[in-house]
């Protein structure tokens, strides 16, 4: 199935507008409940900060959130693609910015939007701001004032200062382009460059491959108005640093070139081109979203190249997250002066020298993928791996203080890493996972409830991320009319209606393999066509029949209503006796995995070890090592009962069965986090050094208690219940799911399938 490339407007401006307008808010890091709260926030405990920074003006980043906070201003000049569209109309990229500030190197933006097009306007007030922020991202502003501001800026200010559409592909593309070499074997001194592009990425990129080691006489830059030579009078300084003595077209200019480095317009270079350039030749047609030449077209042309992209779905993305998250990071936490060459080259190595490690499974989970290696199509580090930012914000950090760039240098490197790895944004990383994976090999879900509003709204949403080829099951007039009135784009999918005479020769073919499934259990034929009526049947015998990969049902039904048809025509898997549901919270500190949340009423201490590892399998098929916690009332054997009992010996039976797993209990619920009460009074436990990520439950009663109050006062995001123990990927929705959630287990659902 071929994915949809462009999101629909609508959702776009739906997503923005939704609930509290725009993508970022303030939140409080201190109590505030009581009256004294408030007195020790503001008025009169406030003075006490402010003398003590007014003595020492150092002390505003004890005291301030100075030191974790970085400006992300624009004048709205040069926004993505956008070009010249003002300051309000590029707010919505720099929320965006500190987004993803945020969610991948845990620090906090303001994003601010300057209304001039003045120099020295827009210099001066970024200078007084000076005091509010521990950093300046500068973004989306046109060259060449763009080189101006931030050379002037980095001058007169002492804090980091970046402009990330310079500086951040330059950094990305050079590991890239320093492991495409290593990979083909030639040498950067050598190697003969083609530029297209005379921008600020442009130039930034071609002056890190300078320092890198390229030699200016091998390189060729070109704009929208041909070769950037001498004969042109309308370049600007730093082009001229570039500028070759006459006139050359691309085409002849390319010829054995060995690095094409596009960063201009859609489709400037063709597959002649290509064939012209020397052996592996490299191509980096980084336009986005559509680049100098497409992948297909490329490797078509030449089956001995190295190709990278600016896009997600393609390999070798270069992408400006992997950089200026961590280089800030790195920056802020020795609080550098500065962000200069040293700390750029720094993660540019950095960057390059992790591609050449082992891939976690979660990256592996994320992308579909057995085994990603270093190699022709893996140059660069994937944006969800997580070791980016314990990898390249150490290596910026060191660089700013081997350069004297530090003015609080770290001396504990080992603590310093494991801070770094507790601001990990690991509440959403494994959605993204989840998604990412499920979206490079689609499967069919059909749908037992599509005459739900919510559920299609879900389709669609899928449907267009290409998460997986959809089908409705119900009253086909009814589930037009629905996409009709919400204005739903579902041209192509596939309507089914157990009830309508075209469906019935189908539906007698899964009525007879239903009744000699359960003819022994009580089930007519005539019993059997009435029930493949029933659209959980239908979908249940769809799956089992291979005419579709997976199930998802239960929105407007009982639960019960939905497991038994998938218990009854797909079955269990080899061996196992009971069917258990898992909830997956996603919280700031990593995902929690909660069992049994749905089926199993009272589980004996048989079923609590089954349940327990279909739980720890299913967590090692997503990349993430169990940490088991079977939970009760008791401390190890500080309290007796019929659970505490159970739990101790389920304890020692996975103990005993799986000596490689981290597996603790019986234990009340807040040791399996508090590590720091665990090694003062249990200091022999597996979970001493790092909490639980799985908790199971000794019943019913307790496990969904505890998952409904996590979820709602938490305000945490879940997905579930997953149904574990099945043939074949089949879920259950609860009442009342909304689309994201829907289209959280529809992605899950495509994993397992796959």
């Amino acid at each position: 199935m071929e994915e949809k490339k462009n999101l629909r407007r609508q959702d776009a401006l739906d997503y923005h507008s939704k609930g509290r307008p725009g993508k970022i808010e303030v939140v409080t890091t201190k109590e505030t409940a009581t009256q004294r709260d408030l007195s020790l926030a503001y008025s009169p405990g406030v003075a006490e900060p402010c003398l003590a920074i007014a003595e020492n003006p150092e002390d505003v980043y004890k005291y301030t959130a100075k030191g974790n906070l970085v400006a992300v201003i624009s004048n709205g000049t040069a926004v993505l693609g956008l070009g010249d569209i003002g300051p309000e109309a590029g707010k919505p990229v720099m929320e965006g910015k500190g987004l993803l500030f945020k969610i991948y190197a845990d620090i906090d933006v303001f994003d601010i939007e300057l209304n001039t097009k003045d120099v020295d306007e827009f210099v001066r007030t970024v200078k007084i701001l000076e005091p509010t922020f521990g950093g300046v991202n500068l973004e989306d502003i046109k060259a060449p004032e763009c080189f101006e501001i931030e050379d002037r800026l980095r001058k007169e200010l002492k804090i980091p200062v970046m402009h990330d559409d310079q500086h951040g592909t330059a950094i990305i593309s050079g590991a890239a382009l320093l492991n495409a070499l290593e990979i083909v074997g030639k040498n950067i001194q050598d190697a003969k460059f083609i530029v297209s592009g005379a921008g600020a990425a442009a130039i930034s990129c071609t002056q890190m491959y300078v320092q890198l080691g390229a030699r200016k006489e091998n390189i060729t830059m070109f704009d929208k108005d041909g070769v950037i030579c001498l004969e042109r009078t309308n370049l600007f300084g730093k082009q001229k640093d570039f500028a070759v003595p006459t006139h050359i077209t691309m085409a002849e200019a390319i010829k054995g070139a060995d690095v094409f480095i596009g960063l201009s317009a859609a489709n400037v270079l063709s597959q002649d081109m290509i064939r012209s350039m020397a052996d592996n030749p490299i191509v980096f047609a980084m336009a986005n979203p559509t680049p100098e030449i497409s992948y297909e077209d490329a490797t078509a042309a030449r089956p001995d190249i190295i190709m990278a992209t600016g896009r997600s779905d393609y390999p070798n993305q270069v992408n400006n997250v992997l950089g200026f998250p961590f280089i800030f990071r790195g920056a802020l936490d020795v609080r550098a002066t500065g962000i200069n060459e040293a700390m750029k080259m720094a993660a540019t190595y950095a960057l390059a020298e992790l591609a050449k490690e082992p891939v976690p499974d979660i990256v592996n989970i994320a992308y579909n993928e057995k085994n990603l290696t270093f190699g022709r199509t893996y140059i660069i580090p994937k944006p969800m791996d997580p070791r980016l930012l314990t990898t390249v914000a150490p290596a910026v950090a060191k660089a700013a203080m081997e350069s004297g760039l530090a003015t609080q240098p770290i001396e504990d490197w080992e603590a310093y890493e494991q801070v770094l790895a507790k601001r990990l944004g690991q509440d959403n990383q494994l959605t993204r996972a989840i998604v990412n994976k499920a979206k490079k090999d689609p499967k069919k879900v059909v749908f037992a409830d599509a005459e739900s509003q919510t559920v299609l709204k879900a389709v669609q949403q899928v449907y267009d991320d290409g998460i997986c080829e959809p089908i409705l099951l119900g009253n086909r007039a009814r589930i037009e009319k629905m996409i009709k009135e919400d204005r739903l784009e579902l041209e192509g999918v596939q309507i089914i209606d157990p009830k309508a005479d075209d469906v019935q020769p189908l539906a007698r073919e899964f009525a007879n393999a239903y009744y000699e499934k359960r003819k022994r259990r009580g089930v007519s034929p005539a019993d059997a066509e009435q029930i493949m009526l029933r659209r959980t049947y239908f979908g249940a015998m769809m799956v089992e029949t291979g005419k579709a990969d997976c199930l998802i049902s239960g929105l407007t039904r009982n639960y019960p209503d939905t497991v038994r048809p998938a218990l009854q025509v797909i079955g269990r898997q080899e061996g196992i006796k009971k069917v258990s549901g898992m909830y997956i919270l996603l919280t700031k500190k990593g995902p929690l995995f909660l069992s049994d949340t749905t089926v199993n009423f009272n589980p004996s201490v048989t079923e609590l070890v089954e349940i327990a590892e279909l739980t720890a399998i299913s967590v090692e098929s997503l990349g993430i090592k169990p940490r088991i916690a079977l939970l009760t009332y008791s401390n190890y054997g500080t309290a007796d009962g019929e659970d505490a009992e159970k739990m101790r010996q389920a304890t020692a039976i996975l103990r005993g069965k799986h000596p490689d797993w981290v597996v603790e209990g019986e234990m009340q619920a807040h040791l399996a986090f508090n590590t720091e009460l665990v090694k003062q009074q249990y200091p022999f436990s597996d979970l001493a050094e790092e909490g639980a990520n799985v908790l199971i439950f000794p019943n019913l009663s307790a496990a969904n208690i505890a998952y409904n109050l996590l979820k709602e006062v938490g305000e945490l995001e879940y997905i579930g219940p997953v149904l574990l123990g099945l043939k074949k990927p089949v879920h259950v929705l609860q009442l009342g799911s909304t689309v994201r959630e829907i289209v959280n287990m529809v992605a899950i659902a495509v994993a397992q399938a796959q």
